[in-house]
């Protein structure tokens, strides 16, 4: 008799698959489940497989769209960077993936959820605080941190024999002495050879960006065209070439900025789990739209309602990485970001080359910039006698404090 049927986020890959026949020796009905954010991946062939070990049915499921405008554009108004860094790319694609899977469970009238995350990471907090958010009453099943499976399979040697022994197709080709996850956003690299922290990456390692030595010798010129601060259109200046769509717009810049060595960061950032961890990404696009966002929001934006929106910049960037993009607080920071770019408007024009991004200009219907105002050739609407009284009024806290702690008394 069947436990109940299981949502199974699957990748096609070793471990997933030894999942997946071992939730059915468990006594469960399972679904997998596939969401394809932009990854390379032979989805027909992943859903042979599944079908073939046994799954009661295959979703695979293009969010690509979706992960952009939902997901992407956010963190885009948001200047979304942790730890001044890391772009987000893996902590946002995880609520858009378990969104989903939680739908399907719903649908299927699944109680219970699982994945592949390890008892270690970031990930399984991510996926299972989305779930438990969005599906209260679900069960979830975390292979990797039941001692009877991590006990079993402590290492790839027992996957493969335990694959072998079900009939589970092994890789033929020799796997990479890192792991690798990689969606529309980024690929990043972790674990294996890279876990010493002062081992220098192999150059065969980066897949979504050239080495910025061997990238064109000309630029490529391009012009971003934001709304409610979110990238409306982008043109190639010298092309012509135009895009328009929130996917298209995406992979294009990705396209713009693998090409030119753009995105590449190599880090160790602190796991909200407690411990510190090495990892190296590749974000081409979002870096581009990175630079040309802060940009055009300096440009348009006031400038008290910037410094308070950086702070919820950052806000932002920690409940995401930690997992709780599906939280009120995390809600409430999006909505109060989304209301900062209603005037974030306009073009910026920015140079592409050698794995730096050049902003050549910009232009905005609701600029606060006043050229008269700030020329030094116009006067203008503005008394320069009125900048003796202000600097004398903010030098009264600087000299109440030489007069009284002076800086002299500790020399």
């Amino acid at each position: 008799m069947s436990k109940g049927t299981v949502v199974l986020a699957y990748s096609g890959g070793l471990d997933t698959s030894c999942i997946l026949v071992w939730l059915k020796e468990q006594g469960f009905d399972v679904i997998t489940y596939m969401a394809n954010i932009g990854q390379e991946e032979d989805f027909e062939a992943a859903q042979k497989k599944a079908e073939s070990l046994g799954a009661k049915k295959v979703y695979i499921e293009d969010l690509r769209a979706e992960f952009v405008e939902d997901f992407i554009w956010p963190s885009v108004q948001g200047n979304a960077i942790y730890e001044d860094r890391y772009l987000l790319g893996t902590a946002i694609a995880r609520p858009c993936i378990a969104r989903r899977q939680v739908e399907i469970a719903r649908k299927e009238g699944a109680n219970f959820v699982s994945h592949g995350a390890t008892g270690k990471g970031n990930d399984q907090i991510r996926f299972e605080l989305t779930c438990y958010a969005l599906y209260p009453e679900v069960k979830i099943i975390a292979p990797w941190r039941i001692p009877d499976f991590y006990n079993r399979f402590k290492g790839r040697t027992d996957l493969m024999e335990y694959a072998q022994k079900h009939g589970i197709p092994v890789p033929v080709t020799p796997k990479a002495p890192w792991s690798m996850d990689a969606n529309l956003m980024h690929i990043s690299y972790e674990s294996g050879i890279l876990e010493n922290p002062k081992s220098q990456a192999p150059v065969d390692l980066y897949l979504m960006t050239k080495s910025p030595q061997d990238s064109p010798n000309t630029p490529d010129e391009l012009e971003i065209e934001f709304k409610n601060g979110v990238p409306i259109m982008v043109t190639n200046m010298k092309e012509g070439q135009s895009k328009t769509s929130p996917l298209d717009i995406f992979s294009y810049l990705n396209e713009i900025g693998g090409k030119h060595g753009v995105g590449r960061i190599d880090i160790v950032e602190n796991r909200f789990i407690g411990m510190k961890s090495r990892g190296i990404y590749e974000t081409p696009g979002g870096t581009i739209l990175l630079a040309a966002h802060l940009d055009i929001e300096t440009f348009t934006m006031d400038k008290e309602v910037r410094r308070i929106k950086q702070g919820l910049g950052i806000k932002f960037s920690e409940l995401v990485y930690n997992g709780f993009w599906y939280s009120p607080e995390c809600e409430f920071v999006r909505h109060c970001i989304a209301k900062s770019q209603e005037n974030v408007e306009g073009k910026v024009q920015l140079s592409v080359f050698k794995g730096h991004i050049y902003i050549l200009g910009r232009e905005s219907p609701k600029s606060l910039y006043n050229e008269e105002l700030v020329s030094m050739d116009v006067q203008g609407d503005y008394d320069p006698c009125d900048a003796s009284g202000f600097i004398r009024i903010n030098a009264v806290r600087l000299r109440e404090h030489n007069r009284l702690q002076g800086f002299s008394n500790s020399n």
